[in-house]
C-alpha cells in the first residue's frame, strides 16, 4: 500500500506537501486559537508537519493517515525531532474512509480530498470525526483566474477548467453544504515556488544518484518539462488555500 513512486520521489525532501509555507501554517495554527489538549485529525497528513509543529507550539495531540510509507516514516521522524512523539501518532494507511475512535476539535484534509471522492465527499467524511463545536480544515485549489482554454486547464495539471472554482465560488460552495466559512489561510506565489521549485533539485540529485533507475527517463522529462510548465501555467493561474469550516 502506498502512493506512486514517482510521488515519493519527487517530494521526499518535503516537509509539506502543498503550497503552504511554514509561516503560513503556524499562522493558521494561530487563526484557530487552538488550545493544549485539542485533539487533531489530519487525514492525508504527508509528512507530519502540520501536526508535529502544531503539537509543539500549541500543545495540541492527534493523529496523522498517509498512503505514503516514506512520508509516515518521514513524519514520524519528526515528531522526534521536535520532542512530540509523545503527544502525536502517524498511521501508514488509505485515509479514505478512516474515522476517528474519539471525536476531534479539528478534523483537517489538507490538499488530498480525493479520499472522499471531491470536496463535498471529504467534508462529510471528516464530519464524522467531528465534535460539537469542532472545526473542519480543507486544503484546496481555486481558481486565481479562469485559464483561457482547456489547454490551460490542463497545463495546471487539472482535467478541466470544470475541476475547480475561483475563489468566491468555492467559498460560496462551502455554504450551500450547510457550512459557515469561519477562517481562511490562501497560497501566494511564494508557497508555490517552494512547492514546485523543491522538487527540481530533488529530481536532479536523484537521477545523479540512480541513473539507472527505471523511472529514470520519466524523471529526466519531469525535470526537462516542469519548469516551463509550471511557470506558465501553476504560477499564473492556480491558487490554494487552507479553508475553516463549522456546521450551521
Amino acid at each position: 500500500m502506498d502512493i506512486p513512486r514517482i510521488f515519493n520521489i519527487t517530494e521526499s525532501a518535503h516537509r509539506i506537501h502543498n503550497p503552504i509555507t511554514p509561516e503560513k501554517l503556524a499562522t493558521l495554527g494561530a487563526a484557530l486559537r487552538l488550545e493544549a489538549g485539542e485533539r487533531v485529525l489530519d487525514l492525508g497528513s504527508g509528512s507530519g508537519e502540520m501536526l508535529c509543529t502544531w503539537a509543539r507550539d500549541h500543545g495540541v495531540v492527534g493523529t496523522g493517515v498517509d498512503l505514503s510509507r516514506l512520508f509516515t516514516e518521514q513524519a514520524r521522524r519528526r515528531a522526534e525531532e521536535l520532542g512530540v512523539a509523545g503527544r502525536v501518532s502517524f498511521i501508514h494507511g488509505d485515509a479514505a474512509g478512516h474515522v476517528s475512535d474519539e471525536k476531534v476539535g479539528v478534523a483537517a484534509c489538507l490538499g488530498a480530498t480525493w479520499i472522499g471522492g471531491g470536496v463535498a465527499g471529504t467534508i462529510a467524511l471528516l464530519a464524522r470525526s467531528l465534535r460539537s463545536g469542532g472545526v473542519i480544515l480543507i486544503g484546496e485549489p481555486y481558481w486565481r483566474q479562469l485559464p483561457p482554454t482547456e489547454e490551460v486547464a490542463t497545463g495546471c495539471l487539472a482535467g478541466s477548467i470544470a475541476d475547480f472554482l475561483t475563489l468566491p465560488d468555492l467559498l460560496a460552495s462551502f455554504g450551500g453544504l450547510g457550512y459557515d466559512v469561519v477562517e481562511m489561510v490562501l497560497a501566494d506565489q511564494d508557497g508555490w515556488d517552494r512547492y514546485e521549485a523543491a522538487k527540481w533539485l530533488t529530481m536532479r540529485r536523484w537521477l545523479e544518484a540512480n541513473p539507472g533507475d527505471e523511472l529514470a527517463s520519466e524523471v529526466r522529462a519531469l525535470l526537462h518539462s516542469e519548469p516551463a510548465r509550471y511557470a506558465a501555467h501553476t504560477r499564473e493561474y492556480l491558487g490554494w488555500g487552507v479553508f475553516a469550516l463549522m456546521p450551521r
